[in-house]
């Protein structure tokens, strides 16, 4: 695998490469990751099962249109394939250091700048994952449709069939029903989003500029990833402030806000188990509730 990988570095970058070093990167719960060196270069690799090939070949395009956009600072894609039963994934490797309330201030705007590429529908050209649950992303026209389609129903499917029913599936079928209550006075707009932006995957590089990574990319509204930064860790109150001041979020942002971290949370359930039970019960009872009002 490792000399398959040297030769696709070369193929890329028109240049003999061979890896003189290779250091394993802890922190990941999907993948190995690791670091490679090599006539005076490095590279950040990612390797998993060979079956996970589209995995990475979504993440790479997603990267590409993120990156696309000059907007926002994102590992570039080097190249990816399979070999040895494993699937490889070469990235940009680039230097990170912790996020400040400088660095997210930009980001925040950074990412306003990002949401303004939009699409004449919600989805994406290509399926891909959450962590490392399938997501598909198929064309709409219409955003509660997609988002009842394609984001709550396979979760709670997925609940379902590992055993989590009762009042979990009993609310998830209510609110099914009525998703188009939360959008009677806003329409969004296909916004294209980094998909998972939750604190771990963003950081600053050595110059201060923000850099985000391991994405989940699609069109769709753009409250979506402003809603994942407030749900594990969050950002400095200064990304907000410049998030807001740049694109404005709409009124009705903070019941929506549950409504799309919902998703989340159920994929937390179902990847890591009941410790995020209540945590999506609770918010599935907030959200109902707020309907039946």
């Amino acid at each position: 695998m490792w000399n398959d990988i040297a030769r696709a570095i070369a193929a890329v970058t028109g240049a003999p490469f061979f890896i003189d070093s290779r250091k394993q990167v802890t922190g990941g719960c999907i993948n190995e990751s690791y670091v490679v060196a090599g006539a005076g270069a490095r590279y950040f690799v990612k390797t998993n099962v060979a079956s996970r090939l589209p995995m990475f070949e979504a993440e790479a395009r997603g990267l590409e249109a993120l990156a696309g956009t000059k907007t926002v600072r994102v590992p570039q894609p080097v190249a990816f394939g399979a070999a040895s039963e494993r699937a490889w994934l070469v990235l940009e490797h680039a230097e990170l250091r912790r996020r400040d309330p400088r660095s997210d201030a930009r980001l925040g705007a950074a990412l306003a700048a990002l949401h303004r590429t939009t699409s004449p529908t919600f989805g994406w050209d290509r399926d891909n994952t959450i962590g490392s649950t399938p997501q598909a992303n198929p064309r709409r026209d219409r955003w509660p449709e997609f988002w009842r389609e394609a984001r709550l129903a396979p979760q709670l499917a997925r609940a379902r069939a590992q055993g989590y029913g009762g009042r979990l599936q009993k609310d998830g079928e209510a609110l099914l029903s009525c998703i188009e209550s939360f959008f009677e006075a806003y329409a969004p707009v296909p916004s294209l989003l980094h998909g998972d932006l939750w604190s771990g995957n963003a950081a600053a590089d050595t110059a201060g500029a923000p850099v985000i990574y391991d994405p989940a990319v699609y069109y769709g509204d753009r409250e979506a990833d402003v809603a994942m930064t407030e749900l594990f860790g969050g950002y400095a109150k200064s990304f907000y402030s410049a998030y807001r001041e740049a694109f404005p979020l709409d009124p009705g942002y903070e019941t929506r806000r549950d409504l799309y971290n919902l998703y989340h949370v159920l994929n937390h359930l179902n990847l890591f188990g009941r410790s995020y039970l209540g945590q999506a019960q609770r918010l599935l009872e907030t959200l109902v509730g707020r309907v039946e009002r």
